[in-house]
């Protein structure tokens, strides 16, 4: 990896942990509202203790950053060890700033948004901001279980425990927060401009690959198939289009072959080849 490239994941990381540090100090945790995983439990900690916030993010991830170092990589090690000291340092350096609300509605709305992108940017740039997340990794090399699912298992707990200590409506702002974050997080790493991989089979896929070659100008690519009933030689087209040029490519396909066979689904990344925006005509 050379310097630039450091360099412009270095600073991505540290705009993303900051993010987090403004959506934390500026709007959760002056009303009361958690977040999952050890971040939830360093709030919950520093309440009850009187300490500062920062201290306990960064202790308490300290265990799991060890873990992440010896299974999964030097790398992403460091990178989180870089996130969460900004994070910490950033709450640290934000506590004595007013909340911009004391609505707990519009802080658990406003908060999990800049949340969401603050943590989806250090993910996106391959660091992490809490330790939870390693362990659901490492979890899921051993278990049937997702990564989702096992950060879920932890969060119940996490955020259940909210209501004990800050009142039950508190515990349910902080599952509003909670979920807007997680969507935010999605959109984050997988950007606005989301792509979709599309497969089509039809006894005229030259003529379509020809028509979405000049009408959406993107590229196609053949294979051959073979139909698991009929044992019948097949072409299949794929492509990879963006989500607003979905219902132009199913009306070019409903065009030519109303019976065609398609199926379309979401992807997170394109990288290489000739995919570039042109016009739909």
């Amino acid at each position: 990896m050379g310097l630039a490239q450091v360099a412009r994941r270095a600073f991505f990381i540290m705009l993303g942990a900051a993010l987090m540090a403004v959506g934390l100090e500026i709007f959760l945790v002056p009303n009361n509202i958690i977040d999952g995983g050890v971040v939830g439990i360093s709030i919950i900690v520093s309440h009850v203790s009187g300490l500062p916030l920062g201290i306990f993010l960064f202790l308490l991830n300290l265990p799991f950053l060890f873990l992440g170092y010896k299974q999964i990589g030097k790398t992403f090690a460091l990178s989180t060890l870089f996130g969460v000291a900004i994070m910490s340092i950033g709450t640290t350096l934000l506590h004595p700033v007013a909340p911009l609300t004391i609505d707990p509605l519009l802080a658990a709305v406003f908060g999990g948004v800049i949340l969401g992108i603050g943590v989806g940017m250090v993910i996106r740039f391959g660091g992490s901001l809490d330790g939870t997340e390693i362990v659901a990794i490492l979890v899921n090399k051993k278990t049937p279980f997702s990564v989702g699912e096992v950060v879920m298992f932890f969060n119940f707990f996490i955020l259940g425990s909210a209501g004990f200590v800050f009142g039950w409506d508190h515990a349910m702002y902080s599952l509003i927060a909670y979920y807007i974050a997680f969507k935010m997080i999605d959109l984050t790493i997988e950007g606005f401009d989301e792509s979709k991989a599309v497969w089509i089979i039809s006894e005229r896929f030259k003529d379509i690959g020809d028509a979405l070659v000049a009408r959406l100008g993107r590229g196609v690519t053949y294979f051959h198939g073979e139909g698991g009933f009929s044992g019948d030689s097949k072409r299949v087209i794929f492509c990879v289009i963006t989500r607003l040029e979905e219902a132009k490519l199913k009306s070019i396909v409903d065009d030519i072959d109303p019976a065609a066979f398609m199926a379309v689904g979401n992807i997170h990344d394109v990288k290489g080849g000739r995919f570039k925006k042109k016009d739909i005509h």
